[in-house]
């Protein structure tokens, strides 16, 4: 555990001179920092009692809950990789990301683990599946171990593979322009940094407790435990099914801080607030979009004491900008600043700076700067590139995460963002791929032609509206499509209008499906009072 080697263990959970104070709360109890750190500790002797190599990967399908936690750091621990999976994906996403990155082991609970069995059958790297809870029944084929057993292991036979700041730690998957997710590379100095970036502007202390509301495969959601382990506060995991289950959760749990995306905020404001939990929660953030000048002006009213934090981040870099609380009067829709440790760029096609209110592309260079997308150097290069203007003499490049997002500056360098230059759609705070969903809804065979949009919406940020021709031509049902949506899609995904049209979709001068006119169609389907 030496501070000099940044790892997230030795950063982030190092129990020294705060053994008693709690790390973790779930569902009423309690995980100190040394429970973590031992739990942590045997978790990984177990990994590597199975004879993982350096940076194997360990994946974690679970709901919020300790198990989650000590899977993840204690894979960190052992020297290997954790990838976290969003508990909302359905077994088809989760088998990609299974083959996409090789998986060895999966963590996962009985539940899932009968949904999963098919898919685990094609997944030829996965070597053990560990299972939270114990059942009757266990998939063929694949060794399944009981949790219970990493709580005996202690010192096991195999030493912990040696890592370094620039080691891969984790792989968090994203959704990609065109197909399925593809999963960003951070390292633990990536990781750790962020963690010490963001504490260090919301001024995190040990007396916080955050409320994790957000999925912990969230770039966002881990942040609710990187800045809480780096400044000694407790990180509250919350599975919330309801909106009334959150402000529950901020009232009973005292919570000072939580981070949310917009739809969340818009569903929080809709409740009852008990006027108490103006006297405990010190601030709110919001990532994954943005906040809809309504809502702010809601949530203000209800928290005037309350300082408000408005983000921008992506995963490839963490998190990017943010706007401090006495600049949310004065600029409201601005997306802030850089972060500290990060510089934040708007050039123009060429690479060379954009002058003040120019639109141009958001360019992130800094400590948070990924290590690329697993097995996928096209798309790597794409995005990560070095970075133009260096000083003569650098002989090696500085690589720097270009966001694909178009931005401007103000005079005093604020920034403000305008939208995507690709056809992402980035709804509830996820980004998903319209070719993502067209391939699922294509397999069912019900369409001819379908294309996926982004709609403009107050609550989601934008709305996922599908139009589709069907395969049969006399079926102008959309039921069928949007149950067979709801059944193969996690709900972030599923499309809120479905519109079934006769003949072909509207072409481009290419031939492909004109996704913008389409758009224009719908661009005012969810204004007040035109739509749902």
């Amino acid at each position: 555990m030496t501070a000099i080697v940044r790892t997230l263990v030795s950063d982030l959970i190092d129990p020294r001179g705060r053994e008693t104070l709690p790390a973790l709360r779930c569902e009423g109890a309690d995980l100190s920092y040394s429970a973590l750190w031992n739990a942590c500790d045997s978790f990984a002797a177990f990994l590597l009692d199975m004879g993982l190599a350096p940076g194997e990967r360990v994946a974690v399908y679970l709901e919020k809950r300790f198990e989650n936690v000590i899977a993840m750091f204690g894979a960190a621990r052992a020297g290997l990789t954790f990838v976290p999976i969003n508990p909302l994906l359905k077994s088809d996403q989760v088998g990609h990301i299974l083959k996409d990155c090789n998986v060895r082991v999966l963590v996962t609970s009985d539940d899932r683990l009968a949904v999963l069995a098919t898919t685990l059958a094609a997944c030829e790297d996965l070597r053990y599946v560990i299972r939270v809870d114990a059942g009757a029944d266990k998939p063929e084929g694949i060794s399944v171990l009981e949790w219970t057993a990493s709580g005996s292991t202690s010192g096991g036979k195999n030493a912990i593979h040696r890592r370094i700041d620039t080691d891969l730690a984790a792989i968090f998957y994203t959704s990609g322009s065109t197909g399925k997710p593809k999963g960003v590379m951070l390292s633990h100095r990536n990781i750790v940094m962020g963690g010490v970036s963001v504490s260090t502007y919301l001024g995190n202390h040990s007396g916080d407790r955050l409320l994790a509301a957000l999925p912990l495969s969230f770039d966002a959601g881990f942040s609710q435990l990187t800045t809480a382990f780096h400044t000694s506060a407790c990180s509250v995991l919350h599975n919330y099914f309801v909106p009334r289950d959150a402000i529950k959760a901020l009232s009973e749990e005292k919570i000072t801080g939580l981070t949310a995306v917009p739809p969340l905020w818009f569903q929080l404001i809709q409740q009852p607030w008990p006027t108490t939990i103006t006297e405990h929660l010190r601030y709110i953030a919001n990532t994954g979009g943005r906040m809809p000048r309504t809502t702010l002006d809601a949530l203000r009213e209800r928290l005037p004491a309350t300082q408000v934090f408005l983000m921008y981040g992506l995963t490839e870099a963490f998190r990017s900008t943010y706007l401090p609380p006495d600049q949310v009067d004065a600029r409201p829709d601005s997306i802030g600043r850089a972060i500290p440790n990060a510089e934040i760029l708007v050039l123009r096609e060429d690479g060379t700076p954009c002058a003040p209110r120019e639109h141009g592309e958001l360019v992130h260079r800094g400590a948070l700067v990924g290590m690329g997308y697993w097995n996928d150097p096209a798309k790597t290069a794409e995005r990560y590139k070095p970075l133009p203007g260096r000083e003569s003499g650098f002989v090696l490049p500085e690589y720097a995460v270009f966001s694909g997002d178009t931005v401007y500056a103000d005079e005093e360098g604020y920034l403000y963002f305008i939208g995507r230059r690709d056809e992402m759609i980035k709804t509830s705070g996820y980004r998903v791929s319209p070719t993502e969903i067209e391939e699922v809804i294509y397999r069912t065979g019900l369409v001819a032609e379908v294309a996926a949009l982004g709609v403009e919406h107050d609550q989601f940020g934008q709305a996922i509206v599908l139009i589709a021709t069907m395969a049969d031509p006399a079926n102008h049902d959309a039921k069928s499509l949007q149950k067979a949506c709801q059944q193969a899609l996690p709900a972030y995904m599923v499309p809120k209008h479905i519109e079934i049209r006769t003949g072909s979709l509207p072409r481009n001068p290419n031939g492909k499906i004109d996704r913008k006119a389409l758009a224009d169609t719908f661009k005012t389907l969810f204004a007040a009072g035109t739509g749902s």
